[in-house]
C-alpha cells in the first residue's frame, strides 16, 4: 500500500509541477481592545441581549437577591450549584444543591444551575467556562434547563485573544473550556430555531459591578 501510494504521489507531483514557495499568512488581527471599562461592559450586556439570552447589571450586595428574583421568574426553586460558589450568592430563598458528583439524572431533576465563570469577551458577548472551583464540571452547564451566570464586570475583556491568553496565563488551556454564547440552539430541525437541544433553554446572565 505504502509503495502504490508513494507511485500516486510522484505521478501527480510531476502532473501539476513544484509546488509555489511558501509565503508567510500575514495575521494582522486585533489582539488586544481599545474600548474602555465602561464601553467594554456595555458591549458585552448588548451582545448577550442579541443571543435571547436575559441580562442584569447589579452591585455585589445584591446578587443573591437578583438571582433569587430571577429564578422566581423562571419558576426555578431548586438549583444545583458548584463547590466554590461564593457564599455571598447562596440565597435563603432558594434550594441551592452543591454538586457532589450528582448523575444525569440528579442534574435533570434540579431547575437550573447558578455558576460563575472564567472570562467574558464583550465583541461576542461569549461566555468561557473552564471547570473551576467558580463553574464546576460541564455537566451542570449542559443538563439544567436554567443557567444563572455571575459574571464579574473585571472579568470581561474585548476580544477572544484576550480571553485565550488569559485562560493560557492561567494555566487552564488543558481543562475543558466551554464557551457559551445565549441559550443552546439549533436550526439543523427543518431550518426552525429550536432552543435546549444541546444545552439549557434558558440563559440568565447578572453583571457585577466591582464594589466601590
Amino acid at each position: 500500500m505504502s509503495g502504490a501510494r508513494e507511485e500516486i504521489r510522484q505521478r501527480i507531483a510531476a502532473a501539476v509541477g513544484a509546488p509555489p514557495a511558501e509565503q508567510a499568512v500575514a495575521r494582522g488581527y486585533r489582539r488586544s481592545g481599545a474600548l474602555g471599562s465602561e464601553e467594554r461592559v456595555a458591549l458585552f450586556c448588548r451582545r448577550v441581549g442579541e443571543y435571547r439570552s436575559e441580562v442584569h447589571r447589579v452591585d455585589e450586595a445584591g446578587v443573591a437577591a437578583l438571582i433569587a428574583s430571577v429564578c422566581g421568574v423562571h419558576d426555578a426553586s431548586r438549583l444545583v450549584v458548584p463547590a466554590g460558589l461564593p457564599p455571598a450568592w447562596r440565597s435563603a430563598e432558594l434550594e441551592l444543591v452543591d454538586d457532589d458528583a450528582l448523575s444525569t439524572r440528579e442534574l435533570d431533576g434540579v431547575d437550573g444551575a447558578v455558576t460563575g465563570c472564567t472570562v467574558a469577551i464583550a465583541e461576542t458577548g461569549t461566555i468561557v467556562l473552564t471547570a473551576g472551583p467558580l463553574e464546576g464540571r460541564r455537566a451542570l452547564t449542559l443538563i439544567p434547563d436554567l443557567h444563572v451566570c455571575v459574571v464579574q464586570e473585571v472579568q470581561i475583556v474585548e476580544l477572544l485573544p484576550e480571553a485565550l491568553a488569559l485562560v493560557a496565563a492561567n494555566g487552564l488551556e488543558r481543562r475543558p473550556i466551554t464557551f457559551v454564547s445565549g441559550p443552546s440552539a439549533t436550526s439543523d430541525i427543518e431550518l426552525s430555531r429550536v432552543e435546549g437541544v444541546h444545552g439549557p433553554r434558558n440563559l440568565v446572565v447578572l453583571v457585577v459591578a466591582p464594589h466601590r
